[in-house]
């Protein structure tokens, strides 16, 4: 390999609120040399995610902050470039945890061979990566669905929500997805084709729940969190199950939320509807993986599973591209970055 420089982007600052351009700084470090047992991989496919706002720290997450200093993390799709590892050759497709980093070498324990015959490399990174695994864990193993209820799911356009809906609608459910905007809720009615779609950002948004909802809800998808949920809320029927996957609204904040406070209103209805909510991280659930794979992997190879996509070219595109996930302008599609 001729390269001996490493391209990295890492944290320089924990954000206040919003996350900003001036929390990451560019570096190049040396690519180490490898020792017995280790791989070198160049980075060519980076996934995008809402959670990586909570890597960066001052806000509340399952995950553990990452260090000033050190690269941003997410997951990512490589190629083998060295390897003192049997395991591994030269050319190997690799998912990795290694983060904004143009190379990286790993022992090869963190490391997943992908075959790219079989699907897909950036699939990898999507419905057959974390963000499935997400859909596929809160639908499956938190909590059991009665099948043929209402399914009401937010942030329904998005990577995980998309994939949540599409998992219960083959398990017989009824589909309410809640997204923002007329392009996301045409792509849930004639794409995904789902029950009903309600938009969070229309003046009619109360109305197009009770529309939607006649029955009321017997399952429960959070992606989302913020201002809606009370809304929502209201409709569970008695016995409903709520799973909380995310509250992507509520990831830059550090203080309490002002306005009304709806907790004691939820206290009541969780005693006298006898909601149960559960909550999931998936750091702490990664065994389950092989078993996710052999279920999902054949319905997204056969096109059971739709899932969108949107690539950003250039390395250097990372830090904005994040942003884009929390300023508004963000097309509900997956993002993922070609170096």
């Amino acid at each position: 390999m001729k390269t001996t420089l490493n391209r990295q982007i890492i944290l320089a600052a924990r954000p206040i609120g919003m996350a900003k351009l001036s929390d990451f700084t560019f570096v190049e470090t040396p690519v180490p040399a490898l020792k017995d047992g280790e791989v070198l991989f160049r980075n060519t496919l980076f996934s995008i995610d809402p959670y990586q706002r909570n890597l960066m720290g001052n806000g509340s997450s399952e995950w553990p902050s990452i260090a000033i200093g050190d690269p941003m993390g997410g997951p990512t799709v490589g190629i083998v470039e060295e390897s003192n590892n049997p395991a591994f050759a030269v050319g190997d497709h690799i998912q990795s945890w290694s983060g904004w980093q143009q190379y990286a070498v790993s022992d090869g324990a963190d490391l997943r061979k992908l075959n790219a015959a079989a699907a897909p490399l950036s699939t990898a990174l999507g419905p057959l990566g974390l963000t499935g695994f997400t859909a596929w864990y809160g639908t499956t193993k938190v909590s059991t669905f009665k099948p043929g209820g209402t399914f009401v799911v937010t942030g329904a356009a998005g990577a995980v929500g998309s994939t949540a809906a599409q998992l219960m609608m083959l398990r017989g459910h009824r589909i309410i997805g809640v997204a923002g905007g007329a392009d996301k809720i045409a792509f849930l009615k004639n794409e995904l084709g789902i029950d009903a779609a309600i938009d969070y950002k229309a003046a009619d948004f109360k109305e197009q729940v009770a529309r939607a909802l006649p029955d009321g809800i017997d399952s429960f998808f959070e992606n989302v969190g913020g201002p809606n949920f009370p809304v929502l809320m209201e409709h569970f029927n008695p016995h409903a199950k709520m799973v909380i996957c995310g509250t992507i609204a509520d990831y830059s904040d550090t203080d309490l939320p002002q306005g009304t406070n709806y907790l004691p209103r939820l206290i009541t209805l969780i005693h006298y509807r006898f909601i149960d909510i559960k909550a999931f991280a998936t750091p702490y659930v990664m065994d389950t993986f092989p078993e996710f794979l052999a279920e999902m992997t054949p319905l997204v190879v056969g096109g059971k599973i739709t899932y969108r996509e949107e690539f950003v070219d250039g390395f250097d595109q990372l830090p904005a591209t994040l942003l884009k996930l929390f300023d508004g302008t963000h097309s509900g599609k997956k993002l993922i970055v070609r170096a």
